[in-house]
């Protein structure tokens, strides 16, 4: 039980230098100068300004130096940095798997806070990810490197298919994050992971839609439902296949 609290500590902390990363790299700052500080009064700030979750609560969502509001992107991005690196760990275990399934997890989260503020995946951070994907399967997997290079291939063609069919309603961040989606899953987990993302998205869009929240026509960020299909694919995909066959047969 301490020892996870203590790794569920440690992934806020990941969470947190995650959120520098999509809000500099959209902003085309460095992500290492200069240190944490308040966009709106640029003062510096302290190690109580920075615990993740605990500063924005106990300072009430507002700059202590100028009391600025801040974004609640901040505390969502480092809780669903940790819980959902927390899961894929518990789910997968010590072992070598791991060093893939992370890789996947911190590139969706990155890609869902990047696309959440400006509907944006960013190829600074897809493509060199890609590129650590395809090394990690070259040496780690349970099927041979030639099944994960063609899910590269099947998440790359499918994207760019609806891309193309749909004249823009899909960007190129998209087409290149299933590139290294399908790396990391192959061609089967892939095709769910989309079918799963363009299930959970329709849902949501009608819901929102029904709601009055949004408008026809109106973009809604699609990162976060790729997150959600992509991660139920990776960890339940069997299971989840298994049940639909049951369901039907």
């Amino acid at each position: 039980m301490l020892i996870d609290i203590y790794i569920l500590a440690l992934f806020l902390v990941i969470g947190s230098f995650l959120n520098v990363v999509a809000i500099r790299l959209l902003n085309k700052e460095s992500i290492a100068f200069p240190p944490s500080h308040c966009p709106q009064c640029k003062h510096k700030l302290s190690v109580l300004d920075l615990v993740p979750v605990f500063s924005y609560l106990f300072l009430k969502g507002k700059c202590r130096y100028c009391q600025t509001k801040i974004s609640p992107l901040y505390p969502f991005g480092e809780l669903l940095t940790a819980t959902s690196i927390f899961i894929v760990y518990k789910f997968v275990g010590l072992q070598l798997e791991l060093i893939p399934a992370l890789l996947l997890t911190i590139l969706l989260v990155i890609s869902v806070l990047t696309d959440i503020r400006k509907q944006l995946i960013l190829d600074v951070v897809t493509l060199p990810m890609l590129g650590l994907l395809i090394i990690s399967r070259l040496l780690i997997g349970s099927e041979p490197f030639w099944y994960y290079l063609l899910g590269g291939v099947v998440g790359f063609a499918l994207l760019l298919l609806i891309a193309i069919v749909s004249r823009g309603g899909m960007g190129g961040g998209d087409v290149k994050l299933y590139a290294a989606i399908g790396v990391a899953l192959g061609p089967w987990m892939t095709v769910m992971s989309l079918v799963l993302a363009s299930f959970v998205g329709t849902i949501v869009g009608i819901t929102l839609l029904v709601l009055g929240i949004v408008k026809r026509k109106q973009p809604i960020a699609f990162g976060p439902f790729i997150f959600i299909g992509t991660l139920l694919a990776y960890l339940f995909g069997y299971d989840i296949w298994i049940w639909y066959l049951n369901l039907l047969w």
